[in-house]
């Protein structure tokens, strides 16, 4: 039986015609299909696909809503795979389709695009949430990359163990809402006053949301947490430190000669926890953000830096996660180029 429902297929909103007809495919793929059709030749293939690292996957159930919405017909495919989230190792088969080519020739591009974009963001994220753990992630990459690709993205992060994804969009699939904080561009509107900034999202925003606020934007991360958390009290959920690379806090200026100072660092962290923590605001959450990959996620956890949560952005972006199809099988028969081979693989399963 299934582990769960894959995705129904039309929560993708694929341009199935534009697909179809081979818009967005290599061309060569196109012309195969199309020597195929005219010469009248159906053959029956087997095609694996496999990558070549260990990985968490991403993009299953979207690779198969284009199989089955842009195939000339689905029903005569047949099509075995694993599921989103699922850890691989590598040139371990993580799909397996069989049908006559010319009904899916034109499609590899596609649904090797996807794997490979959705695995390279899920397996970052399951490694920074592994580095971090128990304590959250917030996957914050949107503004790094092109605006088309949060949806997907989202969901790869979210199967991966993300606690929490910053736009409408990247929380879709799963039927949520992006979450945030107080940004710096709304302090800057109210002439850099951070508590008056604050004040004003609390007032207009939902009871339920949990404010967080940004609190580096005059540099003095513990003079600004103690502001706000006197201000607003069991309100405030947390306080975020942002500070940048070429910057050092005014709270960690005499304490320098020990420890890189710039940037959010273990001390800076320290110093505002116990700040919080002297004047009895201890339910005050601390949020970091600001160049934080697994390596700086397991530095800060072997310090046991008071951390709450992390946010994490550009970094989830980074590597190299491909993956490749290759036709394994002819009419039942094995058919492969010299190097490849059917594997097979009794974790896969046989999507309806």
């Amino acid at each position: 039986m299934a582990r769960r429902p894959r995705l129904d297929p039309h929560i993708f909103n694929l341009p199935v015609e534009k697909m179809r007809s081979g818009y967005y495919s290599d061309k060569y793929f196109v012309r195969a299909r199309e020597v195929l059709l005219a010469d009248g030749y159906r053959p029956r293939v087997t095609m694996q696909v496999f990558g070549k690292q260990h990985a968490f996957l991403g993009g299953v159930d979207e690779a198969i809503a284009i199989l089955k919405l842009c195939a000339i017909e689905w029903p005569e495919l047949e099509v075995q795979a694993l599921y989103d989230g699922d850890e691989v190792e590598p040139w371990e088969t993580v799909m397996l389709i069989n049908g006559p080519y010319d009904a899916f020739a034109h499609l590899e591009t596609l649904y090797l695009g996807v794997l490979a974009r959705r695995t390279r963001v899920g397996t970052n994220t399951r490694r920074v949430v592994e580095a971090a753990h128990p304590k959250q992630v917030m996957f914050f990459p949107a503004r790094h990359d092109h605006w088309l690709v949060q949806t997907g993205d989202g969901y790869a992060a979210h199967i991966a163990g993300a606690i929490g994804v910053s736009t409408d969009a990247q929380a879709s699939w799963w039927g949520s809402e992006g979450i945030g904080t107080v940004p710096h561009a709304l302090i800057a509107a109210y002439g850099g006053d951070t508590v008056r900034a604050t004040g004003k999202f609390i007032e207009h925003s939902a009871p339920d949301i949990q404010v967080v606020t940004l609190v580096d934007f005059e540099n003095d991360c513990v003079k600004t947490s103690l502001e706000v958390a006197r201000a607003f009290g069991s309100r405030l959920y947390g306080v975020r430190l942002d500070t940048s690379e070429m910057l050092v806090d005014k709270s960690v200026l005499s304490q320098q000669g020990r420890f890189r100072p710039s940037g959010v660092n273990p001390q800076l962290v320290r110093n505002v926890r116990l700040a919080l923590d002297a004047e009895g605001f201890q339910q005050v959450r601390i949020v970091v953000s600001g160049g934080f990959n697994v390596d700086k996620i397991h530095e800060f956890e072997s310090q046991q830096v008071p951390v709450d949560a992390y946010g994490v952005g550009s970094s989830l972006f980074q590597g190299r996660f491909d993956f490749t199809s290759d036709v394994v099988m002819l009419e039942g028969k094995p058919c492969a180029k010299v190097g490849r081979s059917y594997r097979a693989n009794p974790r896969l399963e046989r999507v309806l």
